[in-house]
């Protein structure tokens, strides 16, 4: 019972964080503003994270989990061949500055305030996330989808490099102006795809 408090209460300081970080900046943030929001002691966040750094860097591991799993249900449920789930991938993630727009703006621009995550982070569950991507990747290669000649790793990384500028301009645009997220998402999948798939598949399509 008191672990499940625990984690209980670890979760909320993890919301309040993300709440936090978004409306004020990693920067401007206060480890003291985030026990208020997440209405716990300042010392409590201290049983939890070491520091604010910390704090940013757990709370990326938690959301990436989040995002992978979802990802990864949408994916199985996702019918046709491996272009049209990477197609799937691309909307999931640009809806992001949508649906939630906390979370993109977190993982867009806050996390490059951090130096500890930019220079001494290992990235473990960004590199599941771009591990869920290679395998599709690869699956297209072997299918016959995909040019096989391509190096499966750079393709990933195209990819995710391209998905994470198209969420930092939506993010941002968005807070001025309302923004046609799925046409953007569509744009950049046809972009991708054509620019990867071999020119049998690009015939049918």
């Amino acid at each position: 019972m008191a672990r499940e408090k625990g984690s209980e209460k670890r979760q909320r300081i993890l919301e309040a964080a993300l709440k936090v970080f978004a409306e004020r900046g990693f920067y401007n943030a206060k480890v003291s503003e985030v026990a208020r929001v997440a209405g716990v002691a300042d010392g409590t966040i201290y049983l939890y994270f070491e520091n604010k750094d910390d704090l940013l860097i757990q709370l990326f591991e938690d959301r990436m989990e989040y995002i992978i799993r979802r990802l990864q249900d949408e994916l199985e449920r996702t019918p046709g061949d491996p272009l049209e789930r990477i197609r799937r991938l691309i909307h999931l993630h640009v809806d992001l500055a949508l649906h939630d727009p906390d979370l993109a703006e977190f993982i867009t621009v806050e996390l490059r305030q951090s130096s500890k995550f930019v220079k001494e982070y290992e990235n473990p569950q960004f590199l599941e996330y771009l591990r869920v991507l290679r395998d599709i990747v690869e699956e297209g290669q072997r299918g016959g989808f995909i040019r096989p000649g391509l190096d499966s790793r750079l393709i990933v990384r195209a990819i995710f490099g391209a998905l994470d500028e198209v969420l930092l301009t939506l993010t941002l645009a968005s807070r001025s102006r309302s923004v046609d997220v799925a046409m953007s998402a569509d744009q950049l999948a046809d972009l991708l795809i054509d620019g990867m798939s071999t020119p049998e598949t690009r015939l049918h399509s």
